[in-house]
């Protein structure tokens, strides 16, 4: 299942004001914002309709990507069982041409117990898995 989907807009505030705007009559508002000093570098606007943001738009994330393959500033996140699934996860795509973009591990600054790996997949994709349950 797809835990939440995000994109990298050519201008941030900008997409902020359409989203907060194009959003609101769906329910849909922002729910959680992340600093570059938070996550290590991108800036990141949460979108859900309860706590949990399931749409994201961010500054463009990807640390050692080269400008040009198809499909970057795309991210998305699988959902994990548990916490080995997203070890084997990382284990596999890293043998299957992926990219480390964020070894496994607590990311606390989204909450204490989301525990993820991040990869880019051989078209620059920022492919995310996540297991969201306390362990």
């Amino acid at each position: 299942m797809i835990d939440h989907m995000g994109f990298s807009p050519a201008d941030l505030e900008d997409a902020r004001r359409f989203y907060d705007a194009a959003l609101k009559p769906l329910g849909v508002a922002n729910v959680m914002e992340v600093t570059p000093e938070q996550t290590g570098g991108y800036h990141g606007i949460g979108y859900g309709a309860g706590r949990k943001p399931f749409f994201w738009l961010s500054s463009d994330s990807r640390r050692d990507v080269p400008e040009g393959p198809r499909g970057t500033g795309i991210h998305i996140a699988f959902e994990a069982e548990s916490r080995a699934a997203v070890d084997a996860f990382y284990a596999a795509a890293i043998a299957h041409g992926g990219r480390d973009n964020g070894p496994p591990g607590i990311r606390p600054h989204y909450h204490p117990a989301y525990y993820a790996a991040f990869v880019i997949d051989p078209d620059g994709v920022n492919v995310e898995a996540v297991c969201q349950r306390p362990e």
